[in-house]
Formats: structure tokens, sequence, C-alpha cells
């Protein structure tokens, strides 16, 4: 599935909103075992999504 980044906190995590306008909570590990050092606003990536409480559970980069 693929998101747009909403928000980014280095520290804390963020947020996605996918392309049907939900937002889903992902936390800075779920960046950092991606191996990625930041996010900027507005770019895409693809997630993976817990289905407990709708969560990011895993993040990459979308690349063309």
């Amino acid at each position: 599935m693929q998101a747009t980044v909403r928000s980014y906190d280095p520290l804390t995590g963020g947020t996605v909103l996918l392309d049907d306008g939900v937002e889903l909570p992902y936390d800075a590990a779920t960046v950092r075992s991606a191996g990625l050092l930041m996010l900027r606003i507005g770019q895409r990536v693809r997630i993976a999504v817990d289905e407990g409480p709708s969560r990011v559970t895993s993040l990459t980069l979308s690349t063309f």
C-alpha cells in the first residue's frame, strides 16, 4: 500500500496520509528499521499496516 508523509519528527515519528484520506501514525523506530535517516513531508512511501489499532508497521521509500 502507498501513502504520503504528512508529518515527521525524528524523535517521535509522525503520520502518513493514505490516498483515501485516512491518516495513520508511525513511530521513529519504524523509520530507523527501514534504514532511513529522515523523511520529507509530501514524500511517497510504501507501508504495511497492523490490523489491530491501525498503525504503520513497515515503511520504505516508493521508487519509480
